[in-house]
């Protein structure tokens, strides 16, 4: 279980700038793609909104957009270490890499009627289940809270799993898989951890 007594800081959940794909409404999933353009000035207007922040580590995720996301977090601060997480790596989508998600609702609307209703238990023919991912993740997320006490915490994670990330960090269940599919260079503070 993750819970409150495990970590006393900020968690900063930062979702990396965009690539083509999430800017095309397209599922990336685990593909490893670098920013966009527009993704490049999102990650630059999250490192401005964050340097009031006192962060130590940032976390991310394998890709290259996390990683170019971190980096940019990480310019003009002293003594910050970047660590990349294999198991913060994004949902494997299997045969539905690089399918658009209003493909996916027009010829399989019962599967995009799941992804809004049960998100856990949607598994991409070849890929992986939210179920296994947020399995994966947990134990990740879990060891980070066990090594850090009263620190501000930065995870750079892509969606869809950001919002598992952030249904375990705040006691609540994923809900609908296909808008938390695509990254904005958007951030969230949670100042509390509840335990799942």
């Amino acid at each position: 279980m993750i819970s409150r007594s495990n970590h006393d800081g900020d968690i900063l959940l930062i979702r990396p700038g965009a690539t083509e794909f999430d800017e095309q409404g397209r599922m990336k999933g685990s593909l490893d793609m670098p920013m966009s353009d527009n993704g490049r000035k999102q990650a630059s207007c999250s490192a401005e909104q964050l340097e009031k922040f006192d962060i130590r580590t940032i976390y991310t995720a394998p890709c290259e957009s996390a990683k170019e996301t971190a980096e940019c977090l990480a310019l003009g601060r002293a003594d910050v270490r970047i660590r990349v997480i294999d198991a913060f790596r994004n949902v494997d989508h299997g045969l539905w890499h690089g399918k658009l998600i209003a493909e996916v609702q027009k010829n399989l609307p019962r599967v995009y009627r799941q992804g809004q209703d049960s998100p856990a238990d949607i598994c991409p023919p070849g890929g992986e289940s939210i179920r296994d991912a947020k399995g994966r993740v947990t134990k990740a997320v879990k060891k980070i809270l066990r090594k850090t006490n009263d620190d501000c915490i930065a995870i750079v994670i892509p969606e869809p799993l950001a919002s598992v990330v952030h249904s375990l960090l705040n006691g609540e269940e994923v809900i609908d898989f296909w808008n938390a599919e695509t990254d904005s260079g958007r951030w969230e503070l949670i100042e509390s951890v509840a335990q799942v």
